[in-house]
């Protein structure tokens, strides 16, 4: 049986990098709007059967992972807007396990959320270009462990976050031979 730290972290966890130059965040920035049409274009000939695979035992399906990612991505677009029009806002999670056991997002045709993906990075990728230098430094509290995250560094986690999920899916489909 593989290794199912490698099935779950296939390109590692994500690490923040000390210092972030405006290359990086151009690369990260790269990621989220590219991510809509490769995932697209990865999961959009699969089968039904294949959509309800999941992708490392007791993991969640293709289909619930690009549900998922919709939900996580959105999320993240919010949080984002509140860190900019309020000082260190405490955000609202959400329970991604059990948003992943819902009706929908079990069942729900792929092409809802690859819609969803698709008009929330528009507006995301739109939105941190225009950021400053100083508009980056601004922070969100998590309320688990009342952690600080800069935006900056939100943004490379939703890149990280994109090539994640893309990689479980990928190498399912590879392994596979799908």
């Amino acid at each position: 049986m593989e290794n199912l730290e490698k099935l779950r972290y296939p390109i590692g966890k994500f690490e923040m990098p000390i210092v972030v130059s405006s290359k990086q965040i151009s690369e990260w920035i790269a990621v989220l709007e590219s991510l809509p049409d490769k995932l697209s274009d990865l999961v959009m000939s699969l089968t039904d059967e294949q959509l309800d695979t999941p992708y490392r035992p007791e993991g969640w399906t293709v289909r619930q992972l690009v549900h998922h990612i919709s939900d996580s991505h959105h999320h993240s677009y919010i949080r984002f807007k509140w860190a900019m029009t309020e000082e260190t806002p405490l955000i609202k999670p959400y329970q991604e396990k059990e948003w992943s056991k819902l009706f929908d997002a079990r069942t729900a045709p792929i092409q809802m959320s690859l819609n969803h993906l698709k008009a929330v990075h528009v507006k995301l990728v739109y939105f941190l270009r225009g950021l400053s230098p100083e508009d980056l430094g601004r922070r969100f509290r998590h309320p688990v462990g009342n952690t600080q995250t800069s935006l900056v560094e939100n943004i490379g986690r939703y890149a990280w976050h994109s090539d994640h999920h893309f990689a479980h899916i990928q190498n399912l489909i590879k392994k596979k031979g799908w």
